[in-house]
């Protein structure tokens, strides 16, 4: 098969997704190689169109077992004209539940051919150092294999003749899909003192939930609860405050201590 450029696209808060498909990217090697971040709210009126001759390997993060809710409007936009597609899920070492095979079915009825899919475990976002949960991952292991995945892909598409019948089957989960898109309305986010209003906090945010001009005041409809904002504060200014998200935290740290491996489907 025939593939003459690659996109990686990502919707990463915390920077662990995109650290997946970058792996994956580097072990298929094609040169021509363009990254579509679409974390942040401006890149998601963008519509992304692919060619035949293009490879896309998009990656995203479970919440709730889920792909996240608010990408769904996106997807929808998509005009890929069966461009080879590589589908990767990355999930704080709970359960991905339905998410890669949802991954899979969005692509598919966008016009795209899934040749791969994958589940990667990335640390969760609620995780922190006094109770954490996938602490450092993706480390080094799970990088190295997913760069050998990539290699595994690159084999796939250069022994493909019939691309329509190249599409990976017999992906784990079931339809209707389980879980949840509805977002958490909570507020758990403390900032104190040592904020100096630098402004990462809304700059990085994936849905403008932090008001630019007073980083304190976050609309609770707006957030994810992708921790984002907590975990790159560079003056460690926010915490999480009591609350039901302060509650998973302890919980997954105690029921999801057994570190969990990388499933590939090709």
């Amino acid at each position: 098969m025939n593939i003459n450029s690659l996109k990686i696209i990502c919707f990463s808060p915390t920077g662990t997704t995109e650290q997946v498909v970058q792996a994956v990217a580097r072990g298929i090697g094609i040169n021509d190689v363009e990254l579509v971040d679409i974390t942040g709210p401006e890149a998601r009126l963008h519509p992304l169109v692919t060619a035949e001759d293009e490879l896309i390997v998009i990656g995203v993060p479970v919440y709730m077992g889920r792909v996240p809710g608010l990408l769904q409007e996106w997807f929808t936009k998509i005009e890929a004209d069966a461009s080879p597609a590589v589908c990767v899920v990355v999930y704080g070492n709970r359960v991905y539940d339905d998410a890669m095979l949802e991954l899979k079915d969005i692509m598919q009825k966008q016009g795209a051919v899934p040749v791969a899919c994958a589940a990667y475990i990335g640390e969760h976002s609620f995780s922190e150092e006094q109770t954490p949960t996938a602490h450092g991952r993706p480390d080094s292991s799970d990088l190295n294999h997913a760069e050998m995945f990539g290699v595994k892909i690159r084999e796939k598409l250069d022994s493909i003749t019939d691309p329509a019948e190249s599409c990976v089957k017999n992906i784990p989960g079931e339809f209707p899909y389980r879980g949840s898109t509805e977002l958490w309305d909570v507020d758990f986010i403390a900032v104190d003192e040592s904020c100096v209003q630098c402004g990462l906090c809304t700059e990085i945010c994936p849905t403008g939930a932090v008001d630019a001009k007073n980083s304190s005041l976050i609309d609770q409809v707006k957030c994810i609860t992708c921790c984002a904002c907590i975990k790159k504060c560079p003056q460690q200014a926010r915490t999480m405050k009591d609350s039901p998200v302060k509650d998973a935290r302890v919980r997954l740290n105690k029921l999801f201590a057994e570190p969990k491996e990388p499933e590939c489907y090709l």
